[in-house]
């Protein structure tokens, strides 16, 4: 297996398994922490959290993808890195102890003080991570990467829902951070030895690469995190924790429905990008892979989200089920456009999608505060779903500039994938009406297996018929063979 593809491939398998184990234990962990904290609990650690990712993200320095498009770092390089990761995640932890207390003021949440303190170590412990870790990456390997995923993914685990389960109290979504974040720390320099030494070489160079890329992360997270300020602002912690739980649900089965895929795809088309035919081939083939996956997985989980909430999470989270329902599908359907990202960075244009994302904050913000001030929290909802669905038009529109490929060619490769999602909504949302609502444990549990089960039934039998009746063309099918070849071959000697 010396090809890309194959090594791409071998990756995923990797990573689906990471993944697998990652997925099944946030989700457990939501569960359970919903069971156990309160609406405002999540609201306050999500405000905390998005003031780090704002400020964070505004110091980002791009350290990883410099790395991965370099020739050959070496020692030098790696220290550099490590010594300009360090010293800013000490400025950080320094600035949100200045700035802890009058943020609560700010916000009237005494709460926040203490978690922007608890999340400022966080980002100190951050800055320390193995920079050679990005090897793994750069070579297509990824069984490290599992242990790094899981083990830190494990700890946290246990650090959350132990205290949440004891104390009742939102200092377990703080201490299951901080855990995941030292275990990541330690686990980093065990899979890889690293003796760092301070250096500040190579400044330029690294700089050089990423300050577009920089440029376009600050935009990019203010462009979809500020909306969190405002909510928490103007509605409250409550509100804030409904929404930031929603999101994150509603994020949830596209992201790790499509990242054992999506994490290899930036060294894939870096390794490529100096042939702009295959890099337009590639760039195809795993799009409308990737949408395969998302689409279904997304608009799944919004068609069930109503039973799924009141199984899991309970009742005093039902105002969460429109949140699930709107984002859910707006973030599959932002997949036929996403990897725009990779495949710019891949080809060195980080300008342009610092413009593109300048352009959507520009668009975004004013329709976010309209959405806001005239219908409250759904206004906010909706808002996001018009803005993402422009934002795929976009991206689709600079795939276009980049590689060649036209939108209408780019939205004809996932024809069949958006047909056979209609199908399945559709039947879905028929078959739960005709159900109707129940508050019974028993009766939710049939409920979600039977309209899974039926999703799943009417998404693939509806791809394989169009797949047949046009022929077998090339496209997700072929690609989702190889994969289960690839895997039975692996799987049947063992």
């Amino acid at each position: 297996m010396t090809s890309i593809t194959g090594r791409l491939i071998k990756g995923s398998m990797w990573l689906s398994l990471s993944r697998a184990i990652v997925n099944g234990l946030a989700t457990l962990s939501t569960f359970v922490l919903a069971w156990n904290l309160t609406p405002s609990d999540f609201g306050v650690v999500a405000l905390g959290t998005t003031m780090l990712l704002i400020v964070s993200t505004v110091t980002e320095l791009s350290l990883t993808e410099a790395l991965i498009r370099h020739k050959a770092p070496d020692e030098s390089h790696f220290s550099a890195a490590w010594t300009l990761n360090a010293t800013r995640g000490l400025l950080l932890c320094l600035l949100f102890a200045v700035c802890a207390y009058p943020a609560s003021v700010l916000f009237e949440e005494p709460r926040l003080a203490g978690v922007m303190l608890a999340l400022g170590l966080s980002m100190f412990m951050g800055g320390l991570i193995n920079p050679r870790r990005i090897l793994l990456q750069r070579d297509l390997i990824f069984w490290q990467e599992f242990v790094l995923s899981v083990s830190q993914k494990f700890t946290g685990f246990i650090a959350a829902v132990a205290i949440a389960m004891i104390y009742h109290s939102y200092w377990a979504l703080v201490i299951g951070t901080l855990v995941t974040q030292a275990t990541n720390v330690i686990v980093s320099y065990l899979v890889l030895p690293f003796r760092p030494r301070v250096t500040f070489q190579h400044m330029r160079e690294f700089f050089s690469f990423s300050a577009w890329l920089t440029a376009g992360q600050i935009v990019n997270t203010l462009n979809w995190r500020f909306d969190y300020l405002l909510v928490g602002k103007m509605l409250g912690g409550t509100a804030l924790g409904y929404y930031s739980v929603g999101s994150n649900l509603a994020m949830m089965p596209t992201r790790e429905a499509t990242a054992p895929l999506t994490q290899t795809i930036y060294p894939g088309f870096s390794s490529i990008s100096h042939d702009p035919p295959r890099l337009a081939a590639a760039y195809q083939r795993v799009q409308a892979l990737v949408a395969a996956i998302a689409l279904p997985a997304g608009i799944g989980v919004a068609v069930v989200a109503d039973p799924l909430v009141r199984l899991a999470l309970g009742e005093k989270w039902v105002p969460i089920v429109f949140v699930i329902q709107s984002l859910a599908s707006v973030f599959a359907l932002q997949t036929l456009g996403s990897l725009v990202q990779p495949l710019g960075m891949a080809k060195g244009e980080t300008r342009l999608l610092f413009i593109r994302d300048t352009q959507m904050l520009l668009v975004r913000v004013p329709i976010m505060v309209i959405g806001l001030l005239l219908y409250g929290l759904p206004g906010i909802v909706i808002g996001r779903v018009f803005t993402g669905l422009f934002n795929a038009l976009v991206n689709m529109i600079l795939v276009k500039r980049f590689i060649g490929v036209t939108v209408l060619k780019q939205l004809s490769a996932n024809v069949r994938a958006l047909a056979s999602v209609v199908v399945m909504a559709a039947g879905v949302t028929l078959a739960a009406r005709y159900l109707g609502h129940t508050a019974d444990k028993m009766m939710l549990v049939q409920q979600l297996a039977l309209l899974v089960t039926l999703g799943g039934a009417l998404y693939c039998g509806s791809s394989l018929l169009l797949w047949i009746l046009m022929k077998r063309p090339a496209g997700p099918e072929m690609e989702i063979q190889k994969i289960l070849g690839k895997i039975l071959s692996k799987v049947r000697p063992a």
